[in-house]
């Protein structure tokens, strides 16, 4: 006998999914630490030549790529990206509709 699953739609923040008490912050250092990652990649630096980049040791920025950033803050983020060379613009503006305003991330 089979039983049936129950599923679930997600709200597009797996953080607040699971009850994160900051989730929001969270999912935006996530999505930060996944664009400084990507640029890595793309540039091919090993994770020493990063490192020096970045002002970091070579285990922290291994720790940082593999997701560990609760304690780098949003601003500390945002400062490795423009140690690679990113430019980083904050746009604030008014909501698309009624609803609460949000944090996103948009790459160019």
């Amino acid at each position: 006998m089979e039983t049936e699953e129950k599923v679930e739609r997600g709200s597009g923040n797996v953080f607040a999914d699971l009850g994160h008490p900051e989730a929001e912050v969270h999912l935006l250092k996530a999505e930060l630490v996944t664009r400084i990652d990507e640029i890595v990649r793309r540039r091919k630096l090993k994770q020493v030549d990063a490192a020096k980049l970045l002002g970091l040791s070579q285990p922290d920025v291994s720790r940082l790529l593999r997701g560990n950033f609760r304690d780098y803050s949003v601003e500390r983020l945002l400062r490795l990206l423009t140690a690679l060379g990113r430019d980083v613009e904050i746009v604030i503006r008014e909501p698309r509709s009624k609803r609460q305003g949000r944090l996103s991330i948009g790459a160019f």
